[in-house]
């Protein structure tokens, strides 16, 4: 007898950080949690993959522990050099 697989395709949400006011916190897209760029614990999400374009970072991908969303943020602005 053959069973059905079921294929489970990741759907990936995207944040444009230029949007975001404050501290860089948003909440996450399906599950609402707050995700901080001063959590280092890596309890709420965890940090997946980083993209990086002559040395300042354009893109990361994180995924939310609290329901299993990927989370690709973009927008990052470039650092002055001193």
């Amino acid at each position: 007898m053959m069973r059905k697989v079921s294929t489970k395709k990741s759907f990936v949400y995207t944040v444009d950080l230029t949007t975001i006011d404050g501290d860089g916190a948003f909440p996450c897209p399906k599950c609402g949690v707050i995700i901080s760029p001063d959590d280092e614990t890596e309890e709420i999400y965890k940090i997946l993959d980083t993209k990086v374009k002559n040395d300042e970072l354009t893109e990361l991908l994180l995924l939310c522990n609290k329901c299993g969303s990927k989370i690709k943020l973009v927008g990052f602005i470039p650092q002055p050099e001193s």
